[in-house]
């Protein structure tokens, strides 16, 4: 039988346990997850931003039909308004960025160089290692490595 051995890249270091490699394959999930929400971030910045220049075109088809009041109040009230007290969305991710995001990958990342040698996805690595069948096609160890293993 082949032994399942992950590509060098992410060979378990000697002495690390399985709780500890869940635990990391865990945290990284987590990061995962925070990568996918600032990515929601930036997409309600964009999208509040498209939102606040189409309201220039709306403004302008108020008051080509007459309707000044309102052509006022969007004007005054919602164009360059700031989304919350005091901020617009650009803030909003900066704060994000510099804050929240960039410690909970640093944290990460000192985690993994602590407990794993700095190696990423060992969990994963594995678990592909347990799921493929060696000597298939399309389930190479690692890319390049065509031979069975």
């Amino acid at each position: 039988m082949t032994e399942r051995v992950p590509d060098p890249a992410h060979r378990r270091p000697a002495g690390l346990d399985d709780v500890t490699v869940e635990a990391l394959g865990g945290l990284s999930e987590a990061l995962e997850t925070i990568h996918r929400a600032r990515g929601h971030l930036y997409a309600m910045h964009q999208l509040t931003g498209s939102a606040d220049f189409a309201l220039d075109r709306v403004v302008e088809l108020l008051r080509r039909a007459g309707h000044d009041v309102w052509a006022d109040r969007i004007e005054h009230e919602l164009i360059g308004r700031n989304v919350i007290d005091g901020r617009w969305t650009y803030q909003l991710v900066e704060e994000y960025d510099d804050g929240y995001y960039r410690e909970f990958q640093e944290l990460e990342r000192e985690v993994r160089e602590k407990l794993a040698g700095g190696l990423r996805h060992l969990y994963e690595a594995e678990l592909k290692q347990r799921r493929r069948t060696p000597g298939r096609p399309g389930h190479e160890t690692a890319p390049g490595n065509s031979a069975p293993s």
